[in-house]
């Protein structure tokens, strides 16, 4: 690969991780309900998570969907229902000093499972294989797309799930707190606008 299209892979890389995106706002939310120390799991798992996506989507997967293209119809239901579902858990997660809290944070599998029905991950990682590969680089152009990735998608969560933290200042009293869940929880369905009108 050279150093030009390197540079390209990175600021692609550095644009599409640290804007925001379903992954985004649930470690925001996640931060501002439990902190930035609780979530790592969550961080670490959309991280490694995305780039061991990327190297799968380069490797061949991507041809199983090009042979049956119903799967991407199964994908988008599969994300529609499960992004609904996460709304729903942001939206009536319990603050964090509640007697009797409804929730936690995502683990580590679970975020990284859901890199897979998230259809931003799918875009990127797609984008990032289709554009950024060079076929002569065989399987460690791809294995350097991911690289790529992780090293500049880690510090992009941790940077969401640390001014989620920094709003739980913001956001004392449950009240507030409650406000901010609904809103990041409608924010998160309004996330799905461009899975279901393209």
């Amino acid at each position: 690969m050279t150093y030009d299209l390197l540079t390209a892979l990175a600021a692609f890389a550095l644009g599409s991780s640290i804007t925001p995106g379903p992954n985004y706002l649930m470690l925001m939310a996640s931060g501002a309900n439990y902190g930035v120390w609780r979530t790592l799991p969550h961080m670490l798992g959309v991280a490694l998570g995305f780039v061991f996506m990327v190297i799968l989507v380069g490797v061949g997967l991507i041809q199983i969907f090009d042979l049956f293209p119903v799967t991407y119809t199964v994908l988008k239901v599969v994300s529609v229902g499960y992004l609904l579902y996460l709304a729903w858990k942001i939206a009536t997660a319990a603050a964090p000093d509640a007697a009797e809290p409804t929730g936690a944070p995502m683990a580590f599998l679970q975020a990284a499972a859901f890199q897979w029905v998230n259809p931003k991950a799918w875009t990127m990682a797609l984008t990032a294989i289709s554009g950024y590969t060079v076929p002569s680089a065989g399987i460690w152009g791809i294995f350097l797309v991911g690289v790529v990735f992780g090293a500049i998608n880690l510090p992009s969560v941790g940077l969401w799930a640390w001014m989620g933290q920094q709003l739980r200042k913001v956001l004392e009293g449950p009240r507030r707190l409650r406000a901010f869940n609904i809103t990041m929880a409608v924010l998160l369905v309004a996330s799905l606008y461009p899975i279901l009108w393209p």
